[in-house]
Protein backbone atom coordinates (compact mmCIF):
# COMPACT_ATOMS: atom_id res chain seq x y z
CA UNK A 1 0.00 0.00 0.00
CA UNK A 2 1.45 3.42 -0.96
CA UNK A 3 1.58 6.30 1.53
CA UNK A 4 -1.31 8.30 -0.01
CA UNK A 5 -3.66 5.30 0.05
CA UNK A 6 -2.65 4.55 3.63
CA UNK A 7 -3.47 8.13 4.74
CA UNK A 8 -6.81 8.01 2.92
CA UNK A 9 -7.71 4.68 4.57
CA UNK A 10 -6.81 6.06 8.00
CA UNK A 11 -8.99 9.14 7.54
CA UNK A 12 -11.95 7.05 6.44
CA UNK A 13 -11.48 4.73 9.42
CA UNK A 14 -11.44 7.67 11.83
CA UNK A 15 -14.59 9.07 10.27
CA UNK A 16 -16.30 5.73 10.67
CA UNK A 17 -15.33 5.44 14.33
CA UNK A 18 -16.21 9.07 15.13
CA UNK A 19 -19.58 8.83 13.42
CA UNK A 20 -20.38 5.60 15.20
CA UNK A 21 -19.59 7.14 18.57
CA UNK A 22 -21.88 10.13 17.85
CA UNK A 23 -24.69 7.77 17.08
CA UNK A 24 -24.27 5.81 20.30
CA UNK A 25 -22.95 2.80 18.43
CA UNK A 26 -26.44 2.12 17.07
CA UNK A 27 -25.61 2.71 13.41
CA UNK A 28 -22.59 2.18 11.26
CA UNK A 29 -21.59 4.64 8.54
CA UNK A 30 -19.09 3.40 5.96
CA UNK A 31 -18.02 5.50 3.02
CA UNK A 32 -21.22 7.55 3.18
CA UNK A 33 -23.59 4.53 3.19
CA UNK A 34 -25.95 3.83 6.12
CA UNK A 35 -26.33 0.17 7.05
CA UNK A 36 -28.70 -1.71 9.37
CA UNK A 37 -27.59 -3.00 12.77
CA UNK A 38 -25.52 -6.14 12.46
CA UNK A 39 -27.26 -9.41 13.30
CA UNK A 40 -27.22 -10.14 17.04
CA UNK A 41 -24.51 -12.46 18.20
CA UNK A 42 -25.78 -16.01 18.59
CA UNK A 43 -26.57 -16.89 22.20
CA UNK A 44 -24.26 -19.32 23.92
CA UNK A 45 -25.81 -22.76 24.35
CA UNK A 46 -27.24 -23.43 27.80
CA UNK A 47 -26.16 -27.06 27.67
CA UNK A 48 -22.74 -28.24 26.51
CA UNK A 49 -21.90 -31.95 26.45
CA UNK A 50 -24.88 -32.63 28.67
CA UNK A 51 -23.89 -30.01 31.28
CA UNK A 52 -25.88 -26.81 31.87
CA UNK A 53 -23.63 -23.78 31.38
CA UNK A 54 -26.21 -21.01 31.75
CA UNK A 55 -29.45 -20.17 33.54
CA UNK A 56 -30.26 -17.32 31.18
CA UNK A 57 -33.27 -19.12 29.73
CA UNK A 58 -34.78 -19.61 33.20
CA UNK A 59 -34.06 -16.01 34.21
CA UNK A 60 -35.62 -14.71 31.00
CA UNK A 61 -38.73 -16.76 31.70
CA UNK A 62 -39.14 -16.02 35.42
CA UNK A 63 -37.66 -12.61 36.26
CA UNK A 64 -40.40 -10.47 34.62
CA UNK A 65 -42.80 -11.71 37.32
CA UNK A 66 -40.60 -10.41 40.14
CA UNK A 67 -41.31 -6.82 41.19
CA UNK A 68 -39.81 -4.18 43.43
CA UNK A 69 -41.97 -3.00 46.34
CA UNK A 70 -41.59 0.35 48.07
CA UNK A 71 -43.59 0.94 51.25
CA UNK A 72 -44.30 4.34 52.82
CA UNK A 73 -44.22 3.28 56.47
CA UNK A 74 -46.30 4.72 59.28
CA UNK A 75 -43.55 5.62 61.75
CA UNK A 76 -46.01 5.70 64.65
CA UNK A 77 -46.75 1.99 64.16
CA UNK A 78 -43.45 0.71 62.76
CA UNK A 79 -41.45 -1.15 65.37
CA UNK A 80 -38.55 -2.66 63.43
CA UNK A 81 -35.38 -0.66 63.19
CA UNK A 82 -34.12 -2.73 60.28
CA UNK A 83 -37.25 -2.76 58.13
CA UNK A 84 -37.61 -6.51 58.46
CA UNK A 85 -35.39 -9.52 58.05
CA UNK A 86 -34.83 -8.93 54.36
CA UNK A 87 -36.65 -5.66 53.81
CA UNK A 88 -34.50 -2.59 53.29
CA UNK A 89 -35.24 0.68 55.13
CA UNK A 90 -34.31 4.11 53.83
CA UNK A 91 -34.35 6.43 56.89
CA UNK A 92 -34.90 10.15 56.23
CA UNK A 93 -34.17 13.24 58.29
CA UNK A 94 -37.83 14.28 58.28
CA UNK A 95 -41.07 12.76 57.08
CA UNK A 96 -41.94 9.08 56.60
CA UNK A 97 -39.61 6.11 56.54
CA UNK A 98 -39.47 4.20 53.30
CA UNK A 99 -39.06 0.43 53.20
CA UNK A 100 -38.11 -1.60 50.15
CA UNK A 101 -38.50 -5.25 49.30
CA UNK A 102 -39.58 -7.60 46.55
CA UNK A 103 -42.68 -9.44 45.44
CA UNK A 104 -43.83 -12.06 42.95
CA UNK A 105 -46.77 -11.73 40.57
CA UNK A 106 -48.66 -15.03 40.79
CA UNK A 107 -51.56 -14.38 38.40
CA UNK A 108 -52.14 -12.28 35.31
CA UNK A 109 -54.59 -10.00 37.17
CA UNK A 110 -51.76 -8.46 39.22
CA UNK A 111 -52.02 -10.54 42.40
CA UNK A 112 -48.65 -10.38 44.20
CA UNK A 113 -47.18 -12.52 46.97
CA UNK A 114 -44.70 -10.88 49.33
CA UNK A 115 -43.68 -10.89 53.00
CA UNK A 116 -45.84 -9.48 55.75
CA UNK A 117 -42.87 -7.61 57.16
CA UNK A 118 -42.26 -5.86 53.83
CA UNK A 119 -45.66 -4.10 53.82
CA UNK A 120 -46.43 -4.07 57.55
CA UNK A 121 -47.62 -0.63 58.75
CA UNK A 122 -47.45 0.78 55.20
CA UNK A 123 -49.59 3.81 54.40
CA UNK A 124 -48.85 3.52 50.70
CA UNK A 125 -47.37 0.68 48.65
CA UNK A 126 -45.76 1.23 45.26
CA UNK A 127 -44.87 -1.59 42.87
CA UNK A 128 -42.37 -1.27 40.02
CA UNK A 129 -42.44 -3.97 37.35
CA UNK A 130 -39.67 -5.23 35.09
CA UNK A 131 -40.92 -2.81 32.40
CA UNK A 132 -40.16 0.10 34.76
CA UNK A 133 -43.86 0.85 35.17
CA UNK A 134 -45.11 1.83 38.59
CA UNK A 135 -48.45 1.01 40.21
CA UNK A 136 -50.05 1.76 43.54
CA UNK A 137 -50.97 -1.49 45.26
CA UNK A 138 -53.78 -2.37 47.63
CA UNK A 139 -53.48 -4.92 50.46
CA UNK A 140 -55.67 -7.98 49.97
CA UNK A 141 -54.58 -9.54 53.26
CA UNK A 142 -51.55 -10.01 55.49
CA UNK A 143 -50.63 -12.76 57.95
CA UNK A 144 -47.93 -12.16 60.56
CA UNK A 145 -47.60 -15.78 61.82
CA UNK A 146 -46.54 -17.04 58.39
CA UNK A 147 -44.89 -13.72 57.35
CA UNK A 148 -46.88 -13.68 54.11
CA UNK A 149 -48.99 -10.99 52.47
CA UNK A 150 -51.03 -10.61 49.29
CA UNK A 151 -51.24 -7.27 47.51
CA UNK A 152 -52.75 -6.34 44.14
CA UNK A 153 -52.14 -3.93 41.29
CA UNK A 154 -54.61 -3.06 38.52
CA UNK A 155 -54.16 -4.82 35.20
CA UNK A 156 -55.01 -8.03 33.39
CA UNK A 157 -52.00 -9.19 31.39
CA UNK A 158 -49.07 -9.27 33.76
CA UNK A 159 -46.33 -11.91 33.47
CA UNK A 160 -46.65 -14.30 36.41
CA UNK A 161 -45.09 -17.36 38.01
CA UNK A 162 -46.90 -20.60 38.78
CA UNK A 163 -46.48 -22.03 42.25
CA UNK A 164 -44.58 -25.32 42.17
CA UNK A 165 -44.73 -28.23 44.61
CA UNK A 166 -42.26 -27.41 47.37
CA UNK A 167 -42.73 -30.85 48.91
CA UNK A 168 -41.09 -32.31 45.79
CA UNK A 169 -38.00 -30.13 46.20
CA UNK A 170 -34.96 -32.10 47.32
CA UNK A 171 -31.88 -31.08 49.28
CA UNK A 172 -29.24 -30.47 46.62
CA UNK A 173 -31.64 -29.15 43.96
CA UNK A 174 -30.42 -26.03 42.14
CA UNK A 175 -32.49 -22.89 42.74
CA UNK A 176 -32.33 -19.22 41.72
CA UNK A 177 -33.14 -16.31 44.04
CA UNK A 178 -34.56 -13.26 42.27
CA UNK A 179 -35.21 -9.95 44.01
CA UNK A 180 -34.08 -6.41 44.71
CA UNK A 181 -31.21 -6.74 47.20
CA UNK A 182 -29.89 -3.62 48.90
CA UNK A 183 -32.06 -1.47 46.65
CA UNK A 184 -29.66 -1.76 43.71
CA UNK A 185 -32.18 -3.25 41.29
CA UNK A 186 -33.28 -6.69 40.18
CA UNK A 187 -30.61 -9.30 40.79
CA UNK A 188 -30.36 -13.05 40.25
CA UNK A 189 -28.24 -15.41 42.35
CA UNK A 190 -27.88 -19.19 42.16
CA UNK A 191 -27.39 -21.92 44.74
CA UNK A 192 -28.89 -25.13 46.01
CA UNK A 193 -31.47 -26.20 48.56
CA UNK A 194 -29.30 -26.70 51.65
CA UNK A 195 -32.00 -28.07 53.97
CA UNK A 196 -35.76 -28.37 54.42
CA UNK A 197 -38.08 -27.94 57.39
CA UNK A 198 -35.94 -25.29 59.04
CA UNK A 199 -37.05 -23.09 61.95
CA UNK A 200 -35.24 -19.87 62.79
CA UNK A 201 -37.20 -18.67 65.81
CA UNK A 202 -36.90 -15.11 64.49
CA UNK A 203 -39.63 -12.53 64.16
CA UNK A 204 -43.38 -12.95 64.22
CA UNK A 205 -43.30 -16.12 62.14
CA UNK A 206 -44.93 -18.68 64.42
CA UNK A 207 -45.42 -21.23 61.64
CA UNK A 208 -42.06 -21.94 60.07
CA UNK A 209 -41.07 -24.67 57.65
CA UNK A 210 -38.35 -22.91 55.70
CA UNK A 211 -36.39 -24.05 52.70
CA UNK A 212 -32.76 -23.17 53.42
CA UNK A 213 -30.60 -22.10 50.50
CA UNK A 214 -27.05 -20.90 49.91
CA UNK A 215 -28.18 -18.75 46.96
CA UNK A 216 -27.06 -15.29 48.18
CA UNK A 217 -29.97 -13.36 49.71
CA UNK A 218 -29.57 -9.89 51.19
CA UNK A 219 -31.73 -7.12 52.63
CA UNK A 220 -34.34 -6.15 50.06
CA UNK A 221 -34.67 -9.71 48.78
CA UNK A 222 -37.59 -10.30 51.15
CA UNK A 223 -40.72 -11.29 49.25
CA UNK A 224 -38.73 -12.23 46.15
CA UNK A 225 -38.81 -15.51 44.26
CA UNK A 226 -36.95 -18.75 44.84
CA UNK A 227 -37.40 -20.64 41.57
CA UNK A 228 -36.50 -24.12 40.40
CA UNK A 229 -34.60 -24.90 37.20
CA UNK A 230 -38.02 -25.86 35.83
CA UNK A 231 -39.06 -22.22 36.14
CA UNK A 232 -41.56 -22.75 38.97
CA UNK A 233 -41.93 -20.70 42.14
CA UNK A 234 -40.93 -22.99 45.01
CA UNK A 235 -40.43 -20.40 47.75
CA UNK A 236 -40.85 -16.80 48.88
CA UNK A 237 -37.53 -15.47 50.20
CA UNK A 238 -38.04 -14.32 53.76
CA UNK A 239 -35.08 -14.34 56.16
CA UNK A 240 -31.30 -14.36 56.24
CA UNK A 241 -28.72 -15.32 58.80
CA UNK A 242 -25.78 -12.94 58.97
CA UNK A 243 -22.78 -12.09 61.13
CA UNK A 244 -22.90 -8.90 63.12
CA UNK A 245 -25.32 -6.08 62.36
CA UNK A 246 -24.49 -5.54 58.71
CA UNK A 247 -27.23 -7.81 57.42
CA UNK A 248 -25.09 -9.19 54.61
CA UNK A 249 -25.42 -12.67 53.17
CA UNK A 250 -23.17 -15.41 54.51
CA UNK A 251 -24.79 -18.11 52.41
CA UNK A 252 -27.65 -19.02 54.75
CA UNK A 253 -31.03 -17.81 53.55
CA UNK A 254 -34.57 -19.01 54.18
CA UNK A 255 -37.64 -19.14 51.96
CA UNK A 256 -41.26 -19.92 52.80
CA UNK A 257 -42.25 -23.07 50.86
CA UNK A 258 -44.69 -22.52 48.01
CA UNK A 259 -47.14 -25.08 49.38
CA UNK A 260 -47.48 -23.12 52.62
CA UNK A 261 -47.67 -19.86 50.66
CA UNK A 262 -50.48 -21.28 48.50
CA UNK A 263 -52.64 -22.24 51.49
CA UNK A 264 -52.17 -18.84 53.14
CA UNK A 265 -52.66 -16.93 49.87
CA UNK A 266 -55.93 -18.68 49.04
CA UNK A 267 -57.37 -17.87 52.46
CA UNK A 268 -56.23 -14.25 52.34
CA UNK A 269 -57.84 -13.81 48.92
CA UNK A 270 -61.07 -15.50 50.01
CA UNK A 271 -61.52 -14.17 53.55
CA UNK A 272 -58.81 -11.57 54.10
CA UNK A 273 -57.49 -13.61 57.02
CA UNK A 274 -56.14 -17.07 57.82
CA UNK A 275 -58.07 -19.58 59.93
CA UNK A 276 -55.96 -22.28 61.55
CA UNK A 277 -56.76 -25.55 63.23
CA UNK A 278 -55.41 -26.42 66.66
CA UNK A 279 -55.21 -29.61 68.74
CA UNK A 280 -54.71 -27.93 72.10
CA UNK A 281 -51.52 -29.71 73.14
CA UNK A 282 -47.89 -28.93 73.83
CA UNK A 283 -45.55 -31.17 71.88
CA UNK A 284 -41.82 -31.91 71.87
CA UNK A 285 -39.28 -33.80 69.84
CA UNK A 286 -38.80 -37.47 70.68
CA UNK A 287 -35.14 -37.48 71.68
CA UNK A 288 -33.11 -40.63 72.19
CA UNK A 289 -33.46 -40.34 75.96
CA UNK A 290 -37.22 -39.77 75.80
CA UNK A 291 -37.62 -42.66 73.37
CA UNK A 292 -35.73 -44.92 75.77
CA UNK A 293 -37.92 -43.96 78.73
CA UNK A 294 -41.14 -44.50 76.78
CA UNK A 295 -40.00 -47.73 75.18
CA UNK A 296 -40.20 -46.59 71.55
CA UNK A 297 -37.72 -46.32 68.72
CA UNK A 298 -35.98 -42.97 68.32
CA UNK A 299 -36.41 -40.98 65.15
CA UNK A 300 -39.56 -39.07 64.24
CA UNK A 301 -42.79 -38.42 66.07
CA UNK A 302 -43.83 -35.82 68.63
CA UNK A 303 -44.53 -36.42 72.30
CA UNK A 304 -47.45 -34.71 74.05
CA UNK A 305 -46.14 -32.91 77.13
CA UNK A 306 -49.38 -31.12 78.02
CA UNK A 307 -53.09 -31.31 77.09
CA UNK A 308 -55.11 -28.13 77.50
CA UNK A 309 -58.31 -28.49 79.47
CA UNK A 310 -61.41 -28.39 77.26
CA UNK A 311 -59.38 -28.64 74.05
CA UNK A 312 -60.05 -30.80 71.01
CA UNK A 313 -57.24 -33.08 72.14
CA UNK A 314 -58.75 -33.62 75.60
CA UNK A 315 -62.19 -34.31 74.11
CA UNK A 316 -60.61 -36.93 71.84
CA UNK A 317 -58.87 -38.61 74.75
CA UNK A 318 -55.25 -37.62 74.10
CA UNK A 319 -53.03 -37.79 77.18
CA UNK A 320 -49.68 -36.48 78.29
CA UNK A 321 -46.99 -38.94 77.24
CA UNK A 322 -48.76 -39.98 74.02
CA UNK A 323 -46.37 -40.06 71.08
CA UNK A 324 -47.98 -38.94 67.81
CA UNK A 325 -46.40 -40.76 64.87
CA UNK A 326 -48.87 -40.06 62.03
CA UNK A 327 -51.52 -37.55 61.03
CA UNK A 328 -53.95 -38.61 58.30
CA UNK A 329 -51.52 -41.31 57.21
CA UNK A 330 -48.54 -38.93 56.93
CA UNK A 331 -45.47 -39.69 59.04
CA UNK A 332 -44.86 -37.05 61.70
CA UNK A 333 -41.20 -36.25 61.12
CA UNK A 334 -41.00 -33.93 64.13
CA UNK A 335 -43.05 -31.54 66.21
CA UNK A 336 -42.74 -28.72 63.71
CA UNK A 337 -44.18 -30.89 60.93
CA UNK A 338 -47.20 -31.77 63.09
CA UNK A 339 -47.77 -28.18 64.15
CA UNK A 340 -47.70 -26.86 60.60
CA UNK A 341 -49.88 -29.69 59.32
CA UNK A 342 -52.53 -29.01 61.94
CA UNK A 343 -52.35 -25.24 61.41
CA UNK A 344 -52.86 -25.61 57.66
CA UNK A 345 -56.02 -27.68 58.24
CA UNK A 346 -59.35 -25.86 58.55
CA UNK A 347 -60.96 -25.70 61.99
CA UNK A 348 -63.77 -28.23 62.36
CA UNK A 349 -61.92 -30.80 60.24
CA UNK A 350 -61.61 -34.30 61.64
CA UNK A 351 -58.06 -35.67 61.52
CA UNK A 352 -56.86 -39.14 62.39
CA UNK A 353 -53.79 -39.47 64.57
CA UNK A 354 -51.70 -42.57 65.09
CA UNK A 355 -50.26 -42.59 68.58
CA UNK A 356 -48.14 -44.81 70.81
CA UNK A 357 -49.40 -45.09 74.38
CA UNK A 358 -47.77 -47.47 76.83
CA UNK A 359 -45.85 -49.05 73.96
CA UNK A 360 -49.10 -49.84 72.08
CA UNK A 361 -50.15 -48.25 68.79
CA UNK A 362 -53.69 -46.94 68.43
CA UNK A 363 -55.77 -44.52 66.36
CA UNK A 364 -57.41 -41.35 67.68
CA UNK A 365 -59.83 -39.12 65.73
CA UNK A 366 -59.74 -35.42 66.64
CA UNK A 367 -62.03 -32.63 65.40
CA UNK A 368 -59.79 -29.55 65.32
CA UNK A 369 -60.60 -26.37 67.22
CA UNK A 370 -59.87 -22.94 65.79
CA UNK A 371 -56.77 -21.05 66.85
CA UNK A 372 -57.71 -17.67 68.32
CA UNK A 373 -55.81 -14.77 69.83
CA UNK A 374 -56.95 -15.69 73.31
CA UNK A 375 -54.19 -16.78 75.63
CA UNK A 376 -55.03 -19.12 78.48
CA UNK A 377 -53.53 -17.80 81.71
CA UNK A 378 -52.89 -20.48 84.27
CA UNK A 379 -54.07 -19.65 87.79
CA UNK A 380 -51.51 -19.33 90.53
CA UNK A 381 -53.61 -19.24 93.70
CA UNK A 382 -52.30 -21.82 96.17
CA UNK A 383 -54.70 -24.28 97.79
CA UNK A 384 -52.40 -25.69 100.47
CA UNK A 385 -51.06 -24.14 103.63
CA UNK A 386 -47.61 -24.64 105.02
CA UNK A 387 -44.27 -23.03 105.53
CA UNK A 388 -41.23 -23.31 103.33
CA UNK A 389 -38.79 -25.97 104.38
CA UNK A 390 -35.05 -25.97 103.99
CA UNK A 391 -34.35 -26.98 100.36
CA UNK A 392 -32.89 -30.44 99.85
CA UNK A 393 -29.86 -30.50 97.59
CA UNK A 394 -29.43 -33.14 94.91
CA UNK A 395 -25.84 -33.17 93.71
CA UNK A 396 -26.64 -35.62 90.94
CA UNK A 397 -28.63 -33.01 88.99
CA UNK A 398 -27.13 -29.96 90.63
CA UNK A 399 -30.42 -28.60 92.03
CA UNK A 400 -31.99 -27.85 95.41
CA UNK A 401 -35.69 -28.72 95.66
CA UNK A 402 -38.57 -28.60 98.10
CA UNK A 403 -42.31 -29.31 97.98
CA UNK A 404 -44.53 -26.55 96.59
CA UNK A 405 -45.82 -24.20 99.29
CA UNK A 406 -48.19 -21.22 99.00
CA UNK A 407 -45.29 -18.77 99.21
CA UNK A 408 -43.30 -20.61 96.53
CA UNK A 409 -46.40 -20.93 94.35
CA UNK A 410 -46.96 -17.18 94.52
CA UNK A 411 -43.28 -16.39 93.95
CA UNK A 412 -42.87 -18.61 90.88
CA UNK A 413 -46.45 -18.34 89.55
CA UNK A 414 -47.08 -22.04 89.98
CA UNK A 415 -50.67 -23.09 89.19
CA UNK A 416 -52.62 -24.48 92.12
CA UNK A 417 -53.12 -27.84 90.42
CA UNK A 418 -49.39 -28.51 90.02
CA UNK A 419 -47.84 -31.01 92.42
CA UNK A 420 -44.16 -31.79 92.71
CA UNK A 421 -40.86 -30.33 93.81
CA UNK A 422 -39.93 -26.75 93.04
CA UNK A 423 -36.31 -25.92 92.20
CA UNK A 424 -35.18 -23.10 94.48
CA UNK A 425 -31.43 -23.17 93.89
CA UNK A 426 -29.15 -24.72 91.34
CA UNK A 427 -25.54 -25.17 90.34
CA UNK A 428 -24.99 -23.15 87.17
CA UNK A 429 -22.49 -25.74 86.00
CA UNK A 430 -24.64 -28.70 86.99
CA UNK A 431 -26.30 -31.24 84.70
CA UNK A 432 -29.78 -29.72 85.08
CA UNK A 433 -28.58 -26.22 84.25
CA UNK A 434 -26.82 -27.47 81.13
CA UNK A 435 -30.15 -28.91 79.97
CA UNK A 436 -32.03 -25.63 80.41
CA UNK A 437 -33.71 -26.25 83.75
CA UNK A 438 -34.34 -23.06 85.75
CA UNK A 439 -35.14 -22.02 89.34
CA UNK A 440 -38.91 -22.02 89.76
CA UNK A 441 -39.40 -25.09 87.57
CA UNK A 442 -41.48 -27.76 89.28
CA UNK A 443 -40.27 -31.33 88.87
CA UNK A 444 -43.42 -33.45 88.53
CA UNK A 445 -41.91 -36.74 87.32
CA UNK A 446 -38.49 -38.39 87.19
CA UNK A 447 -38.30 -41.05 84.47
CA UNK A 448 -42.13 -41.16 84.44
CA UNK A 449 -42.32 -41.68 88.22
CA UNK A 450 -44.39 -38.97 90.00
CA UNK A 451 -42.45 -37.15 92.72
CA UNK A 452 -43.98 -35.08 95.51
CA UNK A 453 -41.29 -35.43 98.15
CA UNK A 454 -37.52 -35.45 98.24
CA UNK A 455 -37.66 -39.15 99.16
CA UNK A 456 -39.66 -39.80 95.97
CA UNK A 457 -37.02 -37.99 93.96
CA UNK A 458 -34.08 -39.81 95.57
CA UNK A 459 -35.76 -43.15 94.94
CA UNK A 460 -36.47 -42.37 91.28
CA UNK A 461 -32.94 -41.12 90.66
CA UNK A 462 -31.54 -44.22 92.35
CA UNK A 463 -33.42 -46.43 89.92
CA UNK A 464 -31.99 -44.43 87.00
CA UNK A 465 -28.43 -45.25 88.02
CA UNK A 466 -25.89 -43.48 85.83
CA UNK A 467 -28.18 -43.37 82.80
CA UNK A 468 -30.07 -40.46 81.34
CA UNK A 469 -32.84 -38.85 83.40
CA UNK A 470 -36.03 -37.53 81.81
CA UNK A 471 -37.82 -34.95 83.97
CA UNK A 472 -41.37 -33.76 83.49
CA UNK A 473 -41.30 -30.15 84.66
CA UNK A 474 -43.91 -27.43 84.90
CA UNK A 475 -42.80 -23.92 84.11
CA UNK A 476 -45.41 -21.21 84.79
CA UNK A 477 -48.25 -23.56 83.87
CA UNK A 478 -46.68 -25.32 80.89
CA UNK A 479 -45.33 -28.86 81.16
CA UNK A 480 -42.33 -30.08 79.17
CA UNK A 481 -40.03 -33.09 79.18
CA UNK A 482 -36.34 -32.37 79.78
CA UNK A 483 -33.63 -34.94 79.15
CA UNK A 484 -30.57 -34.69 81.41
CA UNK A 485 -27.27 -36.47 80.90
CA UNK A 486 -25.40 -36.66 84.21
Amino acid sequence: MDLNRKKSFTVVSLIVLFTASLNGGCQWVTQGRQQKDPKPVAQAPVVVDGTRTSYADIVEKTSPAVVQITADLDTKKASREDGGFGGLPFPMEEGPRIGAGSGVIVSADGTILTNHHVIENARKITVETSENKTYEATVVGSDAPSDLAVIKIKGDAFPFLKLGDSDAVRVGDIVLAIGNPLGIGKTVTAGIISAKGRRTGLGDGAYQDFLQTDAPINQGNSGGALVSVGGELVGINSQILSNGGGGGSIGIGFAIPSNMAKVVMEQLIKDGKVRRGILGVNIQEVTTDIAEQFGVEAGGGAIVSNVREGSAAEKAGLKRGDIITEIDGKNVEDGNFLRNRVASTAPGTKVELTIIRDKKTQKVSVTLDELTDEVANAGSAPTENGEEKEPQNDSKLGVSVQPVTPDLAARYKIPASVKGLVITEMDRNGAAARSGVQPGDVIMEVNRIPVESTDDMRSALGKAGNGAVVLLINRAGTTVYVSIRQ
